[in-house]
């Protein structure tokens, strides 16, 4: 491959998101599996993925985990380079935790609807309009609004967090008002609430799912709190990512209707294989599952280029990290005690 052709690859990341090169040969299967993992050591690399990736990318994954494991990870660990696998805020967040190391994302358009639909501007006006009011924002947003946030918080550990806030102070949560009002029931804390939702479980069926549930009366519906009132109230178990994987895995149960991204099937079947788990129905009756777009831009091959020439890499001004982190890392200090 040129050098020319390589410079022309890297220009048109900020519009592709990833390194499109095409006269290059990437090699397939088990080939492909064996050529990153020697990237990996090489490189002193190491591979952080979330639970809603491609099965094949989890599988070779060093950590595989929620928000809130994954950045514990990206903040204690010693590799030189971390290649995060899943959406731009994660590796964001793995560069705000960790500055000195190289962050590489295969692909940067992998983005969220949560992250897109709150702005670090939005906020203080929000703020403004409260000037008493404590801000918690959902890890699922962007580095500037982050900066804007008085603590942050993962569905791992959100009822944690908004339950050490003073009692005094009125919050505002954003940018997910799905979460923000699961977690004012469950914490009976007033909340001013961003107007914000994610995509994925706004596209789950009441309708439908109620039919899966009679048509399997020997199933448990369980669901992730971003999911829509509507389906939360006919969930015999609401959690986080982490949280429904656990249940699966130790309920008695042996059936189980699943109300979050697909990817998480995947670990679930590992863990549990011996039990059946039905995907919960969305409104598009073309689909018969919920997965995340953005989650599904990563694929091995650009994986495998992103760790081969490191790039996309995560870049974040000094200043803004520096207000960034500080929410963040008084989110993982309440945070000690979750696994």
């Amino acid at each position: 491959m040129s050098t020319e052709t390589l410079e022309k690859a890297k220009s048109a990341i900020p519009v592709k998101g990833f390194l499109d090169i095409k006269d290059i040969a990437i090699p397939q299967g088990e080939e492909l599996v064996k050529a990153i993992l020697k990237l990996k050591e090489e490189k002193n690399a190491v591979i952080l993925a979330h639970y809603y990736q491609p099965g094949e990318i989890q599988d070779i994954a060093d950590f595989l985990g929620d928000s809130l494991q994954l950045a514990r990870q990206a903040k204690e660990t010693n590799a030189d380079m971390i290649v995060f696998c899943g959406v731009h805020f994660m590796a964001e967040a793995a560069k705000i935790l960790n500055p000195t190391k190289k962050v590489v994302l295969p692909d940067t358009m992998a983005g969220c609807s949560l992250a897109d639909g709150c702005s670090g501007e939005g906020l203080r006006k929000m703020r403004e309009q409260h000037p008493n009011a404590l801000i918690a924002t959902y890890i699922n947003c962007n580095a500037e609004t982050k900066a804007e946030s008085d603590i942050i918080v993962t569905s791992s550990n959100a009822e944690t967090v908004i339950e050490a806030l003073p009692t005094d102070r009125p919050i505002i949560f954003a940018p997910d008002k799905n979460l923000g009002r699961y977690l004012s029931k469950k914490t009976g804390r007033d909340m001013i609430l961003w107007d914000g939702s994610c995509v994925v479980h706004e596209a789950f069926s009441m309708e439908r799912i109620a039919q899966q549930l009679a048509d399997n009366p020997d199933a448990k519906l369980i669901a992730h709190p971003e999911s829509e009132e509507a389906v939360l109230k006919l969930a015999h178990f609401i959690g986080s990512t982490s949280a429904l994987l656990n249940f699966v895995e130790k309920d008695d149960c042996q059936k189980f209707i699943i109300a979050t991204e697909e990817g998480i099937l995947h670990e679930m079947r590992k863990r549990a294989p011996h039990k059946e788990l039905i995907p919960a129905l969305v409104f598009d009756e073309s689909c018969n599952c919920s997965e995340c777009f953005y989650m599904k831009r990563n694929t091995m091959e650009k994986l495998y280029l992103c760790m081969k020439y490191e790039l996309p890499e995560i870049l974040i001004e000094e200043e803004l990290r520096l207000k960034a982190l500080k929410p963040i890392e008084a989110m993982l200090d309440l945070s000690k005690s979750i696994k």
